[in-house]
């Protein structure tokens, strides 16, 4: 029965069931870049092993994971943020992965005993140059500052890149300090949080507010742009490491781990361990304009080297998911909507 079930499964995703040679990996995917279509494509002619990719939002694949239940087809669940990361291993949706080679590539503050990173991003500050002095906001606590009074923008503040950001900061300050920090900064909003990372780029070029944060892969693709809109917006900012006096940048991750139901784990590992790649992690990294999570692999993107190099927080990663649940209730009693 329990055979039947998981063919129906298959076939309800477009997915065709292998013969009992052909070796697959089913892979459950948030990223939608386009190259990642030579990262899987190169795997398979590595490997002989076909991938069958499913893409939809987050929550999507989450919800469906959890209905098709032990049944499931899915081998793998890439995605982009600590904290999606962290709602898939409370949901007890992933299987711890031992690997020689995945602990000697990625970096103990990059993994987790189920799930790894596989590339990083910096939040980021940027402010409007001729509305707020970049010393005025060197660090993320600057922002809390009143001498910011009407003038920062943020997006939502039940956004996972938000939500990871206070995690980070309850980890340095405590609950308390960040919930302090948190009020002040809703206190300086110029307007009421809505749209994403590049629509706060916008208002702070526009001048409709003068600082906010954002991820840096956003910015990297506005600098990238050949769009004179793009360039003539980008000269009217500025960009800001933060916290580079004391703990660094908040870094975020892309990354992802074997599901605990997965029928074709040997595959999994495998696909896990070939992210881990030279290769593999410049196509990762690229395909969203981050860095790669093994130190050593060097990625040519003149965005980023234009941004110039940075301390980055060396938080472990895992931590951020501990306290995912705190920032979530933290922004709520601020009223950071």
């Amino acid at each position: 029965m329990n055979a039947i079930i998981r063919l129906l499964a298959l076939l309800a995703l477009g997915v065709a069931p292998a013969s009992a040679q052909e070796k697959v990996l089913n892979l459950y995917s948030a990223r939608h870049y386009q190259t990642d279509e030579a990262l899987y494509s190169n795997f398979t002619r590595q490997t002989g092993i076909r991938i069958n990719r499913i893409e939809a939002k987050e929550d999507e694949l989450l919800e469906r994971i959890r209905n098709e239940g032990a049944n499931s087809p899915a081998d793998i669940f890439l995605t982009v943020d600590a904290a999606r990361l962290a709602k898939a291993d409370e949901l007890g949706l992933f299987a711890p992965v031992k690997s020689k080679i995945l602990e000697e590539r990625i970096p103990a503050s990059l993994r987790s005993p189920d799930w790894f990173a596989f590339s990083i991003r910096a939040r980021v500050i940027i402010a409007k140059k001729d509305m707020v002095k970049p010393d005025e906001v060197q660090n993320y606590e600057d922002l809390a500052h009143p001498r910011l009074r009407g003038k920062v923008c943020s997006r939502s503040g039940s956004h996972p890149y938000n939500i990871s950001l206070m995690a980070a900061l309850i980890a340095h300050m405590g609950e308390a300090k960040a919930e302090e920090w948190a009020r002040g900064v809703v206190a300086n909003f110029a307007r009421t949080p809505k749209g994403g990372d590049t629509d706060q780029i916008k208002s702070v070029a526009a001048g409709e507010c003068g600082v906010a944060v954002s991820n840096s892969y956003y910015l990297a693709r506005l600098l990238r742009s050949t769009k004179p809109e793009d360039q003539r917006l980008m000269e009217r900012i500025a960009i800001i490491w933060p916290n580079q006096k004391s703990f660094g940048a908040h870094i975020n991750i892309s990354g992802g781990g074997m599901l605990k139901t997965a029928p074709n784990k040997d595959s999994a590992i495998r696909f896990l361990e070939y992210l881990a790649g030279d290769d593999a992690q410049r196509y990762f990294a690229d395909g969203n304009n981050e860095w790669p999570a093994v130190a050593s692999v060097v990625v040519k993107n003149p965005a980023l080297d234009a941004m110039g190099k940075f301390k980055a927080d060396n938080l472990p990663v895992a931590t951020l998911a501990k306290n995912a649940a705190a920032a979530q209730r933290i922004y709520d009693r601020a009223g950071w909507k």
